[in-house]
């Protein structure tokens, strides 16, 4: 059974950093794209940044771009989003996901993923 643990979130000043991380397994877990998804109070889950399998690609969504960095660790199981610059709107549960499908091409939509962690809060003050 696949299982994602993430940790990491806390509260930080706006212009701080946070590194959040992803702990995976069940899963030959090189093969799949891992994503990074976040929830603000009443807002829908949306996509923040995707790696590939072996950590060579990855994608952003706008809003994070040149301040958000996805990695990973094939050796550890893990997947990391660096968050540099944060801002008051970053504030949200992030959550990690596993793509449903090995080797495929990165995604943004959630129902491309099938395993969820339990989310981890990070909160920005201004």
């Amino acid at each position: 059974q696949v299982q994602l643990v993430e940790s990491g979130g806390g509260l930080v000043q706006a212009g701080g950093s946070l590194r959040l991380s992803c702990a995976a397994s069940g899963r030959t877990f090189s093969l799949y794209n891992m994503g990074w998804f976040r929830q603000a109070p009443g807002k829908e889950r949306e996509f923040v940044a995707v790696v590939s399998g072996n950590g060579g690609s990855s994608y952003y969504a706008d809003s994070v771009k040149g301040r958000f960095t996805v990695s990973r660790d094939n050796a550890k199981n893990t997947v990391y989003l660096q968050m540099n610059s944060l801002k008051p709107e970053d504030t949200a549960v992030y959550y990690c996901a596993v793509d449903r499908q090995p080797y495929g091409r990165l995604k943004v939509q959630r129902e491309a993923y099938d395993y969820w962690g339990q989310g981890t809060q990070v909160t920005v003050s201004s």
